[in-house]
């Protein structure tokens, strides 16, 4: 077990004299805090001998039914029975692990993936094997390429991790059209999909596109969280799954932590009762969709040298350096510069990324953004300053990148499977 990159940031990102473009932070000051904490009041007055009680280790009857309207929107087909609410989502990716993953076995991840993903699987000794992303998401004909190359060596796959909906890092969306072919090959090759889903509801542009789930609720197990679409603190997760590995998850559950807070959960559940959270969550798309044009203004302005996508939703902005530059080595000057970024290598478990970096545009404000990307911009000038002056480096890793548009980019080259 080893210490993620983001969270040896946090120490010095925090600092207020820092521009923080590193950490994923929903922007809480726009909740309702009135409405929150008025809820909170009733939960304890009304319920507070059961909300600080031991619960059920599969979750409150009443919130997984709660959940299901809040799943209605991806289309995702379940029952409460078919649910077990977990201390967040990564609590799920931990369970779901514990019970499929031995060492030595293969996880497919994308190329790049969520660092706190990649982090379970290798603390469970899974060997993560990458496929590449585009603009369209995650590529069949390499997903399929890099299933039949390990079932030649004998390699025992036991899941597919995706992240289809505004990907982190990567910011893109699967495409409808690749989701149904995605999940055939995993169907071909007797791979289970964990579907990882805390974005879905963050688009900026029309309705989500329905989950994977949705195709087949048998081969896919849905992930889902309340701490993008309303407060991380609460720690409200939870996990879709087939009947059988339900059970199995719950007891994993129980043997973890014997049951999720029963007052996280029914905070959330009174939240969900007395707030319009469809509204809530239609006003967290606006204003991220504010910052992430105000972070492509000032990457536009400011950091020419460098290429982006273009995010339809969620929280991020995967940023292509220019040739040459190394973000892990560049990054405590940038610290020493007063902005901080996540290195690419972060999102990968077999050393790649140096040539990325991730910026957040969902905390700091537009004119904060603004700033932070000056910054950066002044420590990637010194850097080409030094190259040009003592000769280029070491050159950048393959990796996925994108221009400045939406349309699909040059694919990543074949090593990086």
């Amino acid at each position: 077990m080893t210490a993620s990159e983001i969270r040896a940031l946090f120490a010095v990102a925090s600092r207020p004299e820092v521009v923080s473009l590193a950490g994923g932070m929903p922007y809480l000051a726009a909740l309702p805090l009135d409405v929150v904490g008025g809820s909170l009041e009733r939960l304890v007055a009304e319920r507070g001998l059961v909300a600080l009680q031991y619960g059920s280790g599969q979750g409150d009857p009443g919130l997984r039914e709660q959940i299901l309207d809040v799943m209605a929107l991806q289309k995702v087909h379940a029952s409460p029975d078919d649910i077990i609410v977990t201390t967040g989502s990564q609590q799920a990716l931990d369970l779901v692990t514990r019970v499929f993953v031995d060492p030595g076995d293969v996880v497919l991840a994308e190329a790049p993936s969520y660092v706190g993903a990649l982090g379970v699987f290798r603390s469970y000794q899974a060997d993560v094997v990458h496929v590449p992303l585009d603009a369209e998401g995650l590529q069949p004909e390499a997903l399929r390429e890099q299933l039949e190359k390990l079932r030649r060596d004998g390699r025992r796959v036991k899941l597919l991790y995706v992240i289809p909906n505004h990907h982190n890092p990567a910011g893109v969306t699967l495409s409808a059209a690749r989701r149904p072919e995605i999940l055939e090959i995993a169907r071909r090759y007797g791979v289970l999909v964990l579907e990882d889903d805390p974005y879905g509801l963050l688009g900026f542009d029309g309705d989500p596109l329905p989950a994977i789930q949705s195709l087949d609720s048998d081969g896919v197990i849905y992930l889902g969280s309340f701490s993008k679409t309303f407060a991380p603190g609460y720690r409200v997760g939870w996990a879709v799954a087939p009947h059988a590995v339900r059970e199995r998850l719950v007891l994993a559950s129980e043997a973890a932590i014997l049951c999720p807070s029963s007052f996280s959960q029914l905070a959330v559940s009174s939240y969900l009762s007395n707030h319009d959270w469809k509204h809530q969550v239609g006003v967290f798309r606006e204003l991220y969709q504010e910052r992430r044009d105000a972070m492509l203004d000032a990457l536009d302005d400011l950091l020419p040298s460098a290429s982006w996508n273009v995010p339809q939703g969620g929280f991020y902005v995967w940023v292509r350096l220019p040739a040459g530059l190394d973000a892990k080595a560049m990054l405590p000057r940038a610290v020493t510069q007063r902005v901080a970024y996540v290195p690419g290598t972060a999102f990968y478990a077999d050393g790649q990324g140096r040539d990325h970096i991730r910026l957040s545009y969902c905390f700091p404000t537009p004119e904060r953004i603004r700033e932070g990307i000056r910054r950066l911009a002044g420590v990637l000038d010194a850097e080409l300053e030094i190259q040009s002056t003592f000769g280029p480096g070491m050159g950048p890793t393959p990796a996925f990148g994108m221009g400045r548009v939406t349309g699909p980019s040059d694919s990543p080259s074949p090593d990086l499977t």
